[in-house]
């Protein structure tokens, strides 16, 4: 049984209803919980549309970007207060924290240069496309927030840039165990050709 991967001619926001219809017909098939990576909130609203047409109620977890003095100058993020305010109002819980995988070591790179650990796994990841890195990294931070239960398969929602375009079922392990992670089956992603 099963579907075959979506293969998607590139990478980026054009495939976000595609990759999010996947994703949101996984979720509810597995009876899964599905972490999708919004940064602007726009994603996010799409799947929790999605799984409403779908009958499924509840599940969804977001995981925005960090708050940081890039995002606004008064150390904001990128989700503007009325798509959070839909999502939160939708019981929709948000995790804003440091990128597992970039996080402190990023600082260290930039200030020292040379290689980290953490940022191998990312890059190592990348080799899959941007959207698996960000499959992985979320679904780590989610459980690390305590949003998703210990040692159950999850459908993630990741991207490259702006917008879906990679869908995973995984396992996430806690960040301080990040290597036990399981990536089960990749359900769509941009080819890298």
């Amino acid at each position: 049984g099963g579907i075959a991967m979506v293969l998607f001619e590139k990478p980026g926001k054009q495939n976000a209803q595609a990759a999010i219809g996947v994703a949101c017909a996984k979720a509810k098939e597995l009876d899964a919980r599905l972490v999708v990576a919004s940064t602007g909130g726009e994603t996010a609203l799409l799947a929790l549309r999605e799984l409403r047409r779908l009958g499924v109620e509840g599940g969804l977890v977001v995981v925005g970007s960090v708050f940081d003095y890039k995002a606004t100058p008064e150390g904001g993020n990128k989700m503007d207060q009325q798509t959070r305010r839909e999502l939160e109002a939708a019981g929709v819980p948000i995790v804003f924290a440091t990128h597992v995988l970039s996080g402190v070591e990023r600082s260290l790179s930039n200030k020292f240069t040379g290689v980290y650990p953490a940022e191998i796994i990312a890059h190592t990841l990348r080799m899959f496309g941007q959207g698996v890195k960000v499959c992985v990294e979320c679904a780590v931070m989610a459980l690390d927030a305590g949003l998703l239960p210990y040692g159950k398969p999850v459908v993630c929602l990741g991207g490259t840039g702006r917008g879906a375009d990679t869908a995973c079922l995984i396992t996430p392990a806690h960040g301080n165990d990040v290597l036990s992670t399981k990536v089960h089956e990749i359900y769509c992603k941009p080819s890298l050709l």
